[in-house]
């Protein structure tokens, strides 16, 4: 079976293409310039396609079963404009799915965002699938209209779609300047680490757990579209998930907890309701 990966590159793409090619898998990934370099070493290189993701024709889908589609655009602050976001989220990958769909291609599985929910975290003590999208920034408003409209398209041509809004993932290949990465480096370095009283409620998950998710829906034989939480149903607050890992790391430092503010408009309790 032959899988066409985009944000082959990127910290999820880079996990789920060493995950696949383990399993047998053909796969091709794509990065936009021969100089991107994936976020973790790989067991064995892919067969790469380098292009934008809006360059893309129907021969480059010829051959290909499934399309994991793992590229977003401005996924960290500062994020860019509404209208860039729209375009490379929404307007770009319809545009070159459509081609694959030209071709007979049916089964797509996309990585969606749980910051499509935006302020309906205020409203649910488990945020529901079926939540109203209450985006605040541009990037979580162009990954929920992509939903929208990723779904219409696999209605309207009968695909199997299997569209997962993922939650706070974490692990190997992460931005640097997220909690995990940053909390991991500080342990390391014997550094104290400065942090809010994280009282925060958040489901974290492995990026191992969420790629095996996602290839396991690629095996399945699934003709209905649906849209799905992922996580691991298991919330814990920012300072549980912090203190965890400070003994696991075996750090000499002190978490010093308390010494940030939080955020503006910070969520205080933000976990899915896991079906």
């Amino acid at each position: 079976m032959k899988i066409f990966v985009t944000g082959a590159t990127g910290f999820i793409g880079s996990h789920f293409i060493n995950l696949a090619i383990k399993n047998g898998f053909d796969v091709v990934g794509l990065k936009r310039s021969l100089y991107s370099k994936p976020r973790i070493e790989l067991d064995k290189e892919p067969n790469w396609l380098v292009k934008s993701i809006d360059e893309l024709e129907e021969n480059d889908f010829k051959g290909i079963d499934i399309v994991v589609h793992l590229a977003a655009h401005s996924m960290q602050p500062p994020y860019d404009s509404l209208e860039n976001c729209m375009y490379w989220n929404v307007i770009a990958p319809i545009k070159a799915f459509q081609k694959a769909v030209n071709l007979g291609l049916k089964k797509f599985v996309i990585a969606g965002s749980c910051f499509e929910y935006g302020e309906s975290g205020l409203l649910y003590k488990e945020i529901p699938v079926n939540a109203p999208l209450r985006p605040t920034l541009s990037y979580s408003a162009s990954k929920a209209a992509s939903s929208i409209a990723f779904y219409q398209m696999a209605v309207q041509f009968k695909l199997s779609l299997s569209y997962f809004r993922i939650f706070h993932v974490f692990g190997e290949g992460e931005s640097n300047d997220r909690l995990w990465p940053s909390l991991k480096r500080a342990a390391i370095e014997g550094k104290d680490f400065p942090m809010t009283k994280g009282e925060q409620i958040r489901d974290f998950i492995p990026v191992e757990y969420v790629c095996k998710r996602l290839l396991e829906q690629c095996k399945r034989d699934n003709h209905v579209p649906f849209i799905e939480n992922l996580g691991t149903g298991i919330p814990k607050s920012i300072l549980e998930f912090s203190q965890y890992w400070w003994e696991v790391w075996n750090a000499t430092g002190k978490l010093l907890i308390g010494e940030l503010d939080y955020r503006d408009g910070e969520i205080m309790r933000y976990v899915p309701k896991i079906d």
